[in-house]
């Protein structure tokens, strides 16, 4: 997960530091928090900085749109404490009991870590693409329907954003094992949290995890404004709201998978432990997005469709919530037999002033590209790829809801081949790993329970 664009280059003892939306600069703050609080129904339209305002000035600015009142108007109800979310879910529908024997159960563990790195790697060369770029570029090179992972001929053809620094480990006939990318570093650190901690860990685990094993700068938006307050010595969950405009955005979903791999056939119990994740850096629709794609990923081990996966996972977060209704007009489309063309139109047209990296509009590309992919892997995250925004994020979690449902079995050998059973990491004192030992690992914990 990235931002669509990088800030100029700075200087820091004499080396170039790219920074990607520096969290320790007032002004950017302001402007991305004015942002943030529009967007959540607040009447912040008079309160902004100008550009020559000095720091006690962007200070004052900042507490004030912080104060700034939310519009009577406001339709929704989207709390973040947890007694307050519990009180505002829908009722439950009924849910599947888990029946696999633990070969299945193996298999099914198995599908999702390669589905999720199949479809992460899928979707890195485009990282933050539109979906229309995606389509151009795919058919441009003979790769339209997306089939296989994305090629890169060379010369590159011109036109097209540039890809992903990446592309050169994570194309077509260049991928040799599953290269770095946040989206498997927190994967990995959660197991690692549930390793040390067990179930009952805190966000106060999960906060001295990223300060001891993650790197700064290879930790983006609302997680590097959250890493900034963990140094400064603040605790969570004020970690997630202080000064930390990206709150609602996609960082916490990226880090749910774990949850569901732990708690295969309870959505309940994963979307709990995905709450305590995402409560250090996420509020609102933030840890909604987290909780949901936990709990999606536990269903997908018992449930028979991924409607029913998915009816289940939207039963765990506010009914009144931006999130659910995004959630609910997906399934609505689907159901109404809406194609999968006029269907992401729909969604660009709700969704497409959010940034890239929103937690709405992409987790409503995961849900979209799990019905319209009936049942094929391929289909499945080629479409959380193709419907552009962040493509890593949202074909990862697609391609891992799909394996925790059809098992590795399922997957075919040209996405799963390429992967070689390795995935790198930044984490300290991990590096590289094999993806089949992360799936005994993740297996040795459900069975401890």
């Amino acid at each position: 997960m990235r931002h669509v664009s990088a800030r100029p280059a700075r200087r820091l003892a004499g080396r170039a530091l790219t920074v990607l939306h520096d969290v320790t600069d007032l002004r950017e703050m302001l402007a991305a928090e004015i942002v943030q609080r529009r967007e959540s129904g607040h009447l912040v339209d008079d309160l902004v900085a100008t550009r020559s305002a000095s720091e006690q000035e962007l200070a004052r600015h900042l507490a004030a749109v912080e104060a700034a009142p939310r519009d009577p108007a406001w339709p929704y109800a989207e709390p973040s404490d947890p007694l307050a979310i519990a009180a505002a879910r829908p009722p439950a529908p009924a849910r599947a009991a888990l029946l696999l024997d633990d070969a299945t159960l193996d298999d099914r563990i198995s599908g999702a870590w390669l589905g999720r790195c199949a479809g992460c790697a899928l979707g890195k060369p485009v990282e933050s693409w539109s979906y229309l770029d995606v389509r151009r570029y795919a058919e441009a090179t003979g790769a339209w329907p997306i089939a296989d992972y994305l090629p890169a001929p060379e010369p590159i053809p011109h036109g097209f954003p540039a890809f992903h620094p990446s592309w050169r480990r994570s194309t077509r006939g260049r991928l040799a094992g599953m290269p770095r990318d946040d989206d498997l570093d927190y994967t990995v650190l959660a197991l690692l949290v549930l390793e040390e901690h067990g179930l009952t860990f805190t966000a106060e685990d999960v906060g001295r995890a990223w300060l001891a094993r993650l790197p700064f700068l290879g930790v983006y938006t609302a997680e590097r404004a959250a890493y900034r307050n963990l140094v400064l010595g603040v605790r969570p969950p004020a970690t997630a709201t202080l000064v930390n405009p990206y709150r609602e955005w996609i960082g916490a979903q990226i880090r749910a998978d774990l949850y569901g791999y732990v708690s295969p056939g309870d959505p309940e119990r994963a979307a709990g432990l995905a709450f305590r994740d995402a409560s250090v850096s996420h509020t609102a629709n933030g840890l909604y997005g987290c909780m949901w794609a936990a709990a999606l990923v536990a269903a997908a081990f018992a449930e028979p469709s991924m409607a029913a996966a998915l009816d289940s996972a939207l039963a765990l977060i506010p009914a009144r919530s931006r999130l659910a209704q995004a959630l609910r007009e997906v399934v609505a489309a689907h159901a109404a037999g809406t194609g999968w063309g006029a269907a992401r139109e729909a969604l660009e047209a709700r969704h497409g002033a959010l940034s890239p990296v929103h937690t709405i509009n992409n987790a409503a590309v995961v849900a979209a590209a799990l019905l319209w992919g009936h049942g094929d892997f391929t289909r499945t995250v080629a479409l959380a790829v193709a419907g552009g925004w962040d493509t890593d994020c949202n074909g990862a979690t697609a391609g891992s809801a799909f394996g925790a449902m059809h098992g590795a079995a399922a997957l075919p050998d040209h996405w799963t081949a390429p992967l070689d059973d390795r995935l790198a990491t930044a984490l300290a004192g991990v590096g590289d790993l094999r993806i089949s030992a992360l799936a005994r690992r993740t297996l040795d914990l459900v069975r401890g329970g």
